[in-house]
Parts: C-alpha cells; sequence; structure tokens
C-alpha cells in the first residue's frame, strides 16, 4: 500500500466541531470552564509506587495517569488520561489484575516504514483504552532521535521528521477512529533525559520549524490529533510548556493547530503558562502548585487573566471531544478481540526486526545438528520495553521483573521486564530435530565453552533503558560484549542478536556471520525472533535511525549534564540543526556502523526506470523487482541530495513494497516541498530557491541506486 492511499481525514467536520464547541462553552458558568483546564492524578506518588488517593477524585475512577471532571447537565463527558503509547498502562500496577497488550517499541513501529501497522497499532490503543473506558490516549512520541543515549529513545519513531510524522499521524488516526483522543508528543526537543527539567535546548528557530515542529506540523495536517503534550525542558531559554513562541506562535498560529496543549506531569511553573498557550495543566496536584486550580482563577479575578482566553482554552478541549466523537459512549466499553491485537504485534515485530549483516548463516539450515544460545534470560522470552510511564503490564504477564534500582525518586523506573514465551523452546519448535543448548552466559569462558559444541551459535544482548535515565556510551552492559568476543572466537558461526532501545557499539561487527536489531518487542519477541533465524518469516525492517560507529560521530560526542546531580542546570547548543541522524553524517561525510534505512533480506530486489521530474516539488517514479527466490517486501527510499548552493540531504519518501519472486511494481512518490526548502524566519515562510536539485534513489541512506537532477522553480509558500 503506497503511502498516498493513506493520508488521514478528520474524524468529523472540523468546522462543525469548532462550531458546537462554541456553542456549548457559551452555556457554561465561570465554575465549569475552571474545572474543564486541569486534570488530577488518581493518586499522588511518593515514590513510584502507589501513594496516597487524591480525595477529589471520585472513588468509581481505578488508579490511571489523569482525570478531569466533566459536566453531566452539558453531555461533556469526565476525560480520563490513559499513559500508551506502548500500550495501556496500569500504574504501579495499581489496577489489580489489568494487563494490556504489549506493544513493540516506538523504534521497532519506526522500523517496519508501514502506515497501516501504524495505523492498526493505534486502534489497539484507542479499542483497549476504551474497553476500560480510558478516553485519551497519551502518545505517541514523535520527538526526533537526536541522541543516541537518550534512555527514552524506544518510545520515538526515528531520527526523520517525514517518517516521524508519517507514522505517527496513522497511529492518532487509529486511535481516534475509536472515539478516543489521540496525541502528540513532547512538544519539543526531548532529546535528552538528563536534567530534564532544568535543560535549555537551544537551536536556531527556523532550524527548529525544520525539524521537530515539522515533524509536528505534518502529523497535525495528516492525524488531527485532538491534544497536544508540552516537554518538560526549555526550548531557547523558556520552559516548553510556557514558550508562546513555540505553543501560540508556531503550532497554533502559524501551523493552525485547533485541538488542545496540555502539559506533561510536572511540568508547569506558572499560571501564565495559559497565556503562554497551554490550554490544560496535567496532574495539577504534583507540581510547585496547582497552578490552573487557584492562582489562575485569581488572576482572572484581577482581571490578569482574560475571559475570552479561558474561553479559547475550553472550546479547544470541547473541538477535541466533538471532532472525536468522546461524547458519543461512557463508561468500560466491549472487551475487544485480544489474540487479533497479539498477531498485529507480531506483525510489527516480523515486520520491525531489522537484519543488519548476514554473512549466508542465514537462515540458519533446517538440517542444522547443534545450535547454542547464550544469554539474555533467553528461557524467559525478550525485553517487553523500557521503564517509566510507557511500561505496559503485558498478557500473561512478565515473565521476568527485575528491579535495577539507581539514585534518586525516579530509581524505580529502571526496570528489566520480559515477556514470553521462551526464545529457547520457540527456536526448539523451529528446528525440532536439533539440539538446542543454552548458557546464561555470565562468564566468557562459559560461554566459549558451549559455542565450541555447536555449529551455530546464537548470542542474545540486551540492555534496558528507561525514561530519566541516559547512559553514557553505547556498550552493553554486565560484560556481554566480553561475552560476544568469547563466542565468536570459539566458533566463527555466530550471530549476535540484540534488544536495545538505541543503537550500540559493535567492536565484533566484522567477525560476527550475522546481526539482528529485535529492539524492545513487546507481547511477542520470543514468537517472532525464531521465525526470521529458521528463515520462516522473511526480514525486511529498515533502520529509523543511525547506528553510528561511536559517539564521536554524533554532533555530541559528550552529552551536556552527564554525570551531574538530577536537575543541575544544563544547556545544550543543537548546532547541528536540522541537520539530525543521516543527515549529520551527509555533512561530514563519517561513515557509520549502519545507515539509517539500511536493513538486509533473504531475497534481492532490483530497481529500474528512475524517473524524476521538478517543478514546484520532486516527483519519482520507478520499478522494483523481486529479483530473488522467494517473497519479501522492500523499502525503496527517495532522497534530495544536493541543493543550489549547499549540501543538503533529506528523505523525500518511501514506499514498503512486497512481492513475489519474478513480481514487479511501479512505484510514484511526490515529495511534501517542505522537504526541499528551508524556512525563512524574516518571512515566516517555506522558501524553494531555483535551481538544479540532485534526487537519488536509494537503498539506504548511504547507498544510492542511481541519481539524476531536476530543476526547481523559485518561490516562498506556506507557513
Amino acid at each position: 500500500m503506497q503511502i498516498q492511499d493513506r493520508i488521514s481525514s478528520s474524524n468529523v467536520n472540523q468546522a462543525e466541531a469548532e462550531r458546537r464547541a462554541a456553542e456549548i462553552e457559551a452555556q457554561m458558568t465561570d465554575d465549569e470552564r475552571f474545572g474543564l483546564i486541569y486534570n488530577l492524578m488518581v493518586y499522588v506518588y511518593t515514590g513510584v509506587g502507589r501513594g496516597e488517593r487524591d480525595p477529589r477524585v471520585p472513588e468509581h475512577i481505578p488508579q490511571i495517569a489523569g482525570w478531569t471532571k466533566g459536566i453531566p447537565r452539558l453531555g461533556i463527558p469526565d476525560l480520563l488520561h490513559a499513559d500508551g503509547p506502548l500500550g495501556i498502562t496500569n500504574p504501579a500496577s495499581g489496577r489489580e489484575g489489568d494487563t494490556a497488550t504489549a506493544l513493540p517499541s516506538g523504534q521497532m513501529l519506526g522500523s517496519t516504514f508501514n502506515p497501516h501497522l501504524a495505523c492498526e497499532m493505534g486502534a489497539i490503543l484507542g479499542r483497549e483504552a476504551k474497553a476500560r473506558g480510558f478516553n485519551v490516549a497519551l502518545g505517541g512520541g514523535i520527538n526526533l532521535s537526536r541522541d543516541p543515549r537518550n534512555g527514552r529513545n524506544f518510545e520515538y519513531l526515528s531520527e526523520d521528521p517525514w517518517l516521524s510524522a508519517v507514522l505517527a499521524a496513522e497511529t492518532v488516526k487509529g486511535v481516534q477512529e475509536q472515539k478516543v483522543i489521540g496525541m502528540v508528543k513532547h512538544l519539543s526537543l526531548n532529546s535528552q533525559e538528563t536534567n530534564k527539567w532544568n535543560l535549555d535546548a537551544q537551536i536556531d528557530p527556523a532550524a527548529h520549524r525544520e525539524s521537530e515542529l515539522l515533524a509536528f506540523q505534518i502529523a497535525i495536517e495528516r492525524g488531527h490529533p485532538g491534544s497536544i503534550m508540552g516537554a518538560y525542558n526549555k526550548v531557547n531559554g523558556e520552559y516548553c510548556c510556557g514558550n508562546s513562541a513555540i505553543l501560540n506562535d508556531a503550532i497554533k498560529e502559524a501551523i493552525g493547530f485547533r485541538g488542545f496543549i496540555m502539559s506533561d506531569w510536572k511540568a508547569v511553573w506558572h499560571w501564565d503558562y495559559a497565556l503562554k498557550g497551554l490550554d490544560m495543566h496535567s496532574g495539577a496536584q504534583v507540581d510547585q502548585q496547582e497552578w490552573f486550580v487557584g492562582p489562575l482563577r485569581e488572576a482572572y479575578d484581577r482581571g490578569e487573566f482574560p475571559k475570552e482566553r479561558l474561553a479559547d482554552m475550553v472550546r479547544r478541549i470541547l473541538t477535541a471531544i466533538y471532532q472525536v466523537g468522546v461524547d458519543k459512549w461512557s463508561g468500560p466499553q466491549e472487551q475487544p478481540d485480544l489474540e487479533a491485537h497479539l498477531q498485529t504485534a507480531i506483525d510489527i515485530a516480523r515486520q520491525g526486526t531489522v537484519l543488519l549483516k548476514n554473512d549466508g548463516i542465514l537462515p540458519i539450515a533446517p538440517d542444522v545438528k547443534t545450535i547454542a544460545v547464550i544469554g539474555g534470560f533467553a528461557t524467559k522470552g525478550m525485553l517487553t520495553g523500557g521503564g517509566g510511564s510507557s511500561l505496559t503490564d503485558p498478557i500473561g504477564g512478565f515473565s521476568l521483573d527485575i528491579p535495577l534500582g539507581g539514585t534518586g525518586f525516579f530509581a524505580g523506573l529502571r526496570r528489566l521486564t520480559m515477556a514470553g514465551p521462551s526464545v529457547v523452546a520457540e527456536l526448539q519448535k523451529q528446528f525440532p530435530n536439533a539440539q538446542i543448548l543454552f548458557s546464561p552466559g555470565e562468564i566468557p569462558k562459559d560461554a566459549a565453552a558451549i559455542a565450541k559444541r555447536a555449529d551455530v551459535v546464537v548470542v542474545m544482548a540486551l540492555r534496558t533503558e528507561s525514561e530519566n535515565n541516559d547512559y553514557g556510551d553505547l556498550s552493553l552492559p554486565w560484560g556481554q560484549g566480553e561475552v560476544i568476543e568469547a563466542a565468536i572466537s570459539a566458533n566463527p558461526n555466530t550471530i549476535v542478536v540484540f534488544q536495545t532501545g538505541n543503537p550500540i557499539d559493535m567492536p565484533w561487527r566484522d567477525r560476527a556471520r550475522a546481526i539482528v536489531a529485535s529492539w524492545f518487542s513487546g507481547n511477542v519477541g520470543g514468537r517472532v525472533l525464531p521465525e526470521i533465524l529458521s528463515g520462516a518469516v522473511n526480514p525486511s525492517g529498515r533502520l529509523p535511525v543511525t547506528f553510528y560507529a561511536n559517539v564521536e560521530q554524533t554532533p555530541h560526542p559528550v552529552m551536556p549534564g552527564f554525570g551531574t546531580p538530577n536537575n543541575t542546570p544544563t544547556v545544550i547548543h543543537y548546532h547541528e540543526g536540522a541537520e539530525v541522524g543521516y543527515r549529520w553524517l551527509a555533512k561530514t561525510g563519517e561513515k557509520p556502523n549502519y545507515a539509517f534505512g539500511h536493513g538486509l533480506s533473504y531475497t534481492t530486489f532490483g530497481y529500474s526506470d528512475f524517473q524524476v521530474s521538478g517543478g514546484e516539488t520532486v516527483t519519482a517514479s520507478f520499478t522494483v523487482a523481486n529479483t530473488g527466490t522467494r517473497a519479501g517486501a522492500d523499502v525503496p527510499q527517495v532522497y534530495l541530495v544536493d541543493a543550489p548552493g549547499e549540501k543538503r540531504m533529506r528523505l523525500l519518501g518511501f514506499d514498503r513494497v512486497e512481492l513475489k519472486p519474478g513480481e514487479s511494481r511501479r512505484v510514484e512518490l511526490t515529495a511534501d516541498p517542505r522537504l526541499l526548502a528551508r524556512f525563512d524566519g524574516a518571512k515566516g515562510q517555506w522558501r524553494i530557491d531555483e535551481g538544479t536539485y540532485r534526487v537519488s534513489l536509494s537503498r539506504a541512506a548511504d547507498d544510492p541506486v542511481e541519481t539524476v537532477e531536476t530543476q526547481l522553480a523559485g518561490r516562498y509558500f506556506g507557513r
């Protein structure tokens, strides 16, 4: 299915939703208006565990991230806000026995390059939220992966604004088709967890529009989210949730967002954030003050906060409610088909697993006699996800749950969590006549001893990631690098599989015969990985982030503030601007371990008849053919590689094409002109310079197949 076929439309007519919102808001009292612009955490946490229940929240409201009191006389429902970018979460497991489909990580979804699956993932979130009576899903993350050490990258989709926006928009569409409010977050530049409450992310405003804000803009236009969530950090000196240049000027005025902007929890520092564009204060009682409860009302009574702005905040919230249809239902709804949801999770994991290297060892030969599996708690399953607000209690429960601890209030967020089934048991099903050996891989010599006994070795490496925690480098923890080295030295027929939320160092890369990126796979990794190793499933994932050779290749070899006490005031200068990931390496000329867009298959694909036309934007067409011996999926990519007066690289488009052996298909892609443009801050418009542009048809950012030139007309457009 081509991307152009999935352009979203709003759930109901926007103008009708706004008309109704204005009509209902006009009937409200001021008490009712002020009651709608904040939400309360059901429990106030004293740590990561459950604390005291807020007495203002009715007893029938379950443990959940936030609750906003509705207005029954006007048909306005309560809003129940559930964390849910990767599954409907159960904070501190406070809803006893409540498990949900643990979906693969955002990066694994990003690796599918499949908008249809993103929409299906959103539908799962919407259905499972609705089954519990929850009507606001707090996801998903659209922040660009600027730093490969960021502990929250596993929630995000990619380093590229076009890929992130397309997938995020479809996720929102899937959520909102279930009459649950969807969102995109965190606005903006939440690109490191270190000192995020006191981090000032400084960036040229035009470069900001060309990167993170462009991702938000495209996602808003295509997905029509009811809500946006602001970030914790500052941007250019002002906290995001009170940053008028972003919230009012860029998002609401220039981009034209008509829904409501809510804060993250513990991200509001003054009542005047309401003047600066924030529409809802989330988890009001966990902040320094309940800014939108008491102080804002007092400012209103003093005449410092205008009634028209209060009315605008309320109308925006109501517009989202009516646009999505949240007012059409209430209370827990019918239980969805969880088996179908698990199947979608399996599809995401199958399409999102990335085969980075294959020196002919994969798929494993069906007549293999002995396979050694080393490390990774492989008898328990695979990592479900990273720690923090997105961690979902999986269907069937955790097969392993190890608190890792740390320093400070959020130490409890760091957990190693796994779900079954066992990789070892599932591998045995794929190879019923083989002997499967297992070693936990604690000691390199033990790993070497078992590796010597096998025909093929599979080393299962892992690294957990967590909200509020970054790593200092890209190494694997707990001596796993030494275990990999020992296994390869003992048996060259070694396959390395790693489960992480980020790229990793690979000093052993040239000597491993195959390398597989399995990310965090939610409920289903133990099922999917053996299918790929055996060849029952043909891998088709492509990297949504750059796998740098080392951190010295990144724009910021040293993460600002790393190692300082939590909440140390920190400034990061994003001098790379819009040149994130593969774009940065296009400027520096350095070669990564594996580039954005890279991924291998068990079949081969050929490209032909690449044609490009210019004018106001670039339109490219080409033929993709499966030239191998088995069915598979390819992800051809089209890049801008040169623009007048500068070397500039941009992903212009992609498609996911499934083909049988010998089958071919014609693909046509039309670039969003903003991907070819620069943002002119002085004019507040996008600018395409007249001249010659070079465009490549590629297998990955560093693997062009054919490059052609085309001419574009100079013009200003849009906002």
